[in-house]
């Protein structure tokens, strides 16, 4: 038996991976207590998509249990031990905004959390693999130190910048402003690239920039294309938060993104740590995105732009690639930011019809 475990299984990319490696015909355990319900409210609960995945996959089975609890967490390795193949750790506190409200809780879901799931796989399933969704916020404001010139409708780096295909894993993560938010995935970034470096186990953090799909339950504090959509669906007023609307985002389906776990856990390294996003291939900014949702959708929205950005959040963000690509040159993206909004608008309108009815 290979058993697949995932924290956070019912989120974005806990989803996408329980669906990915289901239907590879892998025993899939999910770790998932919904506490997306309780940063977020009621709209942001993660309830809709357990069930779904309980209904459509007899080898999915989920374990109510929070990632901070040794003692359960503990009892889950130990039942799975050495059949446990693959561990895929997304479960998360994810916003800037809502980290400041209660730093505590923030720094132990994030980083305690982390040491808890990699002090468990390092006692009971070493031989694993261990794929740990970090995100570019553990670099702080540094990009926003870059030379970036203003445009009509987005800001962008200078063209002979060494960084205008995408940022590397080489930029520092010292020396900056990080948020909270940033500053515990920091400290969780690091202790995953440690257990693969110290005890020579295979390890990766993913540096993700922005990670999207039909399945992101978002909303105002986390989430902002599958936010964006909804709002222009319901006409509810969006909120823009400082640089003009201009700050860009790579953007990454979340289809695309398990698919390079699935090549890592195939040719796994220790310690690695690769940026992930959408590059210069799937990338847009806030104004560029009210735009072309409204298109897709055709409908208008209704938006007020705030003059305050959010503490170190980005002007301009764009993933640099190359390494991963040239460690897996098989990995190809198949989701553009057009395609990804077209998608986000078809599952939202389906599940609002369905609500009606």
């Amino acid at each position: 038996m290979s058993v697949v475990l995932v924290t956070g299984s019912a989120g974005l990319v806990g989803s996408e991976t329980v669906r990915f490696f289901c239907e590879k015909k892998f025993d899939v355990i999910g770790i998932d207590n919904n506490m997306r319900r309780e940063f977020f409210g009621d709209d942001s609960s993660t309830e809709w998509m357990r069930l779904l995945l309980e209904k459509s996959y007899a080898n999915y089975t989920h374990c109510d249990a929070d990632i901070r609890d040794n003692n359960g967490i503990k009892e889950t390795f130990k039942k799975y031990g050495r059949d446990i193949s693959l561990i895929v750790h997304t479960a998360a506190q994810p916003s800037h905004d809502w980290a400041a409200t209660d730093p505590f809780k923030d720094f132990s879901v994030n980083a305690v959390g982390t040491q808890v799931m990699l002090e468990n796989y390092r006692k009971y399933a070493p031989e694993a693999v261990f794929i740990f969704t970090s995100t570019n916020k553990v670099y702080g404001d540094l990009p926003n130190k870059l030379p970036l010139v203003e445009l009509e409708t987005r800001f962008e780096i200078d063209p002979d910048n060494r960084w205008q295909q995408g940022i590397d894993e080489t930029m520092s993560i010292d020396r900056s402003m990080h948020s909270l938010f940033g500053a515990s995935k920091v400290a969780a970034d690091v202790l995953v690239q440690e257990y693969g470096r110290y005890f020579g186990l295979k390890t990766a953090c993913f540096r993700g920039g922005c990670l999207t799909g039909p399945a992101h339950s978002g909303t105002k504090l986390h989430g902002f294309l599958s936010y964006l959509v909804r709002c222009v669906i319901t006409g509810k007023k969006y909120e823009i938060y400082g640089y003009k609307g201009k700050q860009v985002r790579d953007n990454i389906h979340s289809s695309d993104l398990i698919n390079a776990f699935y090549h890592f856990y195939q040719k796994p390294r220790s310690g690695e740590v690769y940026n992930i996003g959408g590059g210069r291939f799937s990338n847009i900014s806030m104004l560029e995105a009210i735009e072309l949702s409204m298109q897709i959708t055709g409908k208008k929205l209704y938006f007020e732009y705030i003059d305050r950005n959010r503490a170190g959040d980005h002007i301009w963000w764009i993933s640099g690639m190359d390494k991963f690509k040239k460690h897996y040159p098989e990995w190809k993206q198949a989701y553009d930011s057009e395609l990804i909004i077209r998608e986000i608008y078809e599952m939202q309108k389906s599940v609002l019809q369905d609500s009606v009815a």
